[in-house]
């Protein structure tokens, strides 16, 4: 009599109530999530589409902003590019600050002060906008328009640094020439995005693997090297994640740009010069007063940062999921 063949026996696993009660809170919580990204789009789609169809595609060339005066000739081009020129300059801050930080915190810093340093960095990150606002305004800004002197003196040359209309060499050149630029509001955005940004970073940097962290020293590296070979290509994606989450974080800011910029509707590449403008400082300044067209377009430019957000969100989460780090997360 030959013997049965062998078969698989099923494994059924049996989750408690405990498991599944978490599994269908998870899964309603990221239903959730895309349920009200999906909402807020469709609500600006839906308010701003009147404007849409009025303005047309010059509604994202036009710099001028009068909706309420001529009909039709307004756009978001001088905003938009305020808006990206404001992240560039926050996030070139806030990167060197974050990543320092970051690795400070998880490598060199003394055990008996780390969780003290991270409970601070943390801290930052719970700040009022308000109140980095007021601080710009009335305390960073008189000495950050020295520095904006001093770049527009020796480098520019340079178009960004370029300041029109006044002489940088002259020393009686008026001060005011300097203030509420675009460059000023970067900063103090940046230092709104460096405990977020440092927070991510930290966390990645922790989880580099012990074991290559060891073979690193047993190879004869020192810290620095081992950080250099180890750390960073590890955490590469905590890097990119976190810097994309600060840039969108400095897209959407509102309060602090608004308090600080003075708002002209053209486009303006100067970050050094006087006046600047973003979509969001355009609808904190324009929402109080505008009819129901004006809200529309107001409307309508909401929906514009919003899809430029959410571009700039799903290519960091592209590059992160390439990443090593990312890749085991």
């Amino acid at each position: 009599m030959s013997a049965p063949a062998d078969t698989r026996r099923r494994i059924n696993a049996n989750p408690g109530l405990a498991d599944r009660l978490f599994l269908i809170g998870a899964r309603g919580s990221g239903a959730l999530v895309l349920a009200v990204m999906l909402a807020v789009g469709g609500f600006l789609a839906f308010k701003g589409l009147t404007a849409l169809k009025v303005g047309g595609l010059p509604f994202f060339t036009t710099a001028d902003w009068q909706p309420d005066g001529r009909r039709g000739h307004f756009g978001i081009a001088a905003v938009l590019i305020g808006t990206v020129l404001v992240g560039l300059v926050a996030v070139s801050f806030a990167l060197p600050m974050a990543l320092g930080m970051a690795l400070y915190i998880s490598e060199y810093a003394p055990q008996r002060i780390k969780q003290t340093l991270i409970s601070l960095v943390d801290l930052m990150a719970a700040v009022p906008s308000v109140i980095y606002g007021l601080w710009g305004f009335f305390f960073l800004e008189q000495y950050m328009t020295g520095l904006a002197r001093w770049l527009s003196t020796y480098f520019g040359w340079i178009p960004l640094f370029t300041v029109t209309g006044v002489d940088p060499h002259d020393p009686l050149a008026p001060v005011a020439t300097y203030t509420s630029s675009t460059f000023i509001a970067g900063t103090v955005v940046a230092f709104m995005i460096t405990p977020i940004m440092c927070s991510v970073m930290r966390e990645v940097f922790g989880q580099a693997p012990p074991g290559e962290r060891e073979g690193s020293y047993a190879l004869g590296s020192t810290r620095w090297g081992m950080i250099r070979t180890v750390v960073l290509p590890y955490g590469r994606g905590g890097i990119i994640g976190g810097t994309m989450l600060g840039l969108g974080r400095a897209l959407g800011e509102t309060i602090t740009v608004y308090m600080i910029i003075s708002m002209v509707f053209q486009v303006q590449p100067h970050i050094l010069q006087s006046g600047a403008s973003t979509v969001s400082a355009l609808i904190a300044l324009h929402y109080g007063d505008s009819s129901d067209f004006g809200i529309s377009a107001l409307m309508a430019a909401g929906l514009a940062l919003f899809l430029m957000t959410l571009a700039v969100n799903f290519a960091a989460s592209a590059v992160v999921a390439r990443s090593r780090s990312g890749a085991s997360t």
